[in-house]
């Protein structure tokens, strides 16, 4: 006889608000979290896309990744921290400036992707040798325990349990934040600042998970609950659930770990050598370079597309893929309803020579092969802040 487990959930510190605000709430990483609001889906998608949405991200990891190489702040003390993590990783972490952010992969040996994440340099001199990491949340105890075996004796981990992380995206989102944190809105891209809001010491990062410009708040836990209701108050933000988060980072045409990427993935296939610097071409070093690097030489056996389908039938993870002429080239990734074009989008893994911009294919939707064809990404053009 099969009896139910009963997994106990991990509670965000803004729970109690996404209940109180009607959310349908759901596992996740194993977080009781916010799936959608009574608004649904797609007018929380659209909001996003005209105004401004508030996610709670509290769930992913955060932590500072510190050298014991070198005193924190000593002029030597950042060489020795992103010399760590280019062990790990194959971006070029050693230019990165103070309070720069940078995109990047933990790579396993194989060359594969064991998780993707966000590094920043703190932006104060007295921060030189200190990392701020932020992970995935279904993905961060195995991060942490990697890190953590792989640069014994170089690094250690502060993981910050005691902070939540807010998400603020839209066109309307630097305004907003400008009103709390003066100056905000002149903040560069992919930047962190540190700064204060009544008290509560505050990174506050310009990105985001959705091609719209956007913000980041790592904020102490006890001080969240103030933080989100002074975004709520004003007229343009709404709570944003996950379901909304999906359908705007698929549109973006950004990676979902877990399903766009995973330890098979290498960057190259999944689109994303953006993230091995140039340096690192030259000099390797990082896990898998063997294979990363002969295929940035030599072109991988597969490429992530996207794939615009025709018609209105949404097109799902682990649909099959085949060519005009019905050969099996291979599956999606990621697929849903695309609420900006009103049409279905996707993306998924062609074999090499399938993968030219408009190239006829076929999506196999309920056992039956359906016209597609390969499109660039994002589908919805980006609207970060340049400057």
């Amino acid at each position: 006889m099969n009896e139910a487990i009963n997994v106990e959930l991990k509670h965000t510190p803004l729970h109690g608000l996404h209940v109180a605000a009607g959310a349908r709430m759901g596992p996740f990483a194993g977080y009781d979290m916010p799936i959608q609001y009574p608004d649904g889906v797609m007018q929380e998608h659209l909001h996003v896309r005209a105004a401004a949405g508030l996610f709670d991200v509290s769930h992913m990891g955060q932590a500072f990744l510190k050298t014991t190489q070198a005193p924190i702040g000593a002029p030597q003390a950042h060489e020795a921290i992103a010399a760590a993590l280019e062990s790990l990783a194959p971006g070029e972490f050693k230019k990165l400036k103070r309070g720069g952010l940078r995109y990047s992969v933990l790579l396993n040996d194989e060359g594969g992707v064991h998780d993707d994440f966000m590094a920043t340099r703190p932006a104060m001199e007295a921060g030189d040798g200190k990392l701020f990491l932020v992970v995935n949340a279904a993905c961060k105890e195995e991060d942490y325990a990697l890190i953590a075996d792989r640069l014994a004796g170089r690094a250690e981990l502060d993981i910050l349990d005691d902070r939540a992380l807010l998400a603020i995206q839209g066109p309307k989102a630097a305004a907003v934040v400008d009103a709390l944190f003066p100056g905000a809105g002149e903040q560069k891209f992919m930047t962190m600042v540190p700064t204060e809001w009544e008290g509560a010491y505050v990174l506050l990062s310009r990105c985001g998970y959705t091609g719209e410009d956007g913000f980041e708040i790592s904020v102490p836990a006890d001080d969240a609950e103030r933080l989100a209701k002074a975004l709520l108050a004003h007229d343009d933000v709404k709570w944003i659930g996950l379901g909304a988060r999906d359908s705007l980072r698929l549109e973006a045409g950004l990676c979902l770990y877990g399903h766009d990427l995973d330890g098979t993935t290498s960057p190259v296939e999944g689109g994303i050598d953006f993230t091995i610097g140039k340096r690192r071409r030259e000099e390797g070093g990082f896990p898998g370079a063997d294979r990363i690097l002969r295929e940035l030489s030599d072109g991988p056996a597969r490429r992530r597309v996207g794939i615009l389908p025709e018609g209105r039938a949404p097109v799902r993870e682990g649909a099959v893929i085949l060519s005009a002429d019905g050969a099996e080239i291979g599956v999606v990734t990621s697929g849903g309803f695309g609420p900006t074009l009103a049409r279905p989008v996707a993306m998924g893994y062609v074999k090499a020579g399938f993968d030219a911009i408009g190239a006829a294919l076929q999506v196999v939707v309920r056992g039956k092969p359906l016209p597609a064809s390969v499109a660039a990404t994002p589908f919805v053009p980006h609207r970060y802040y340049r400057g």
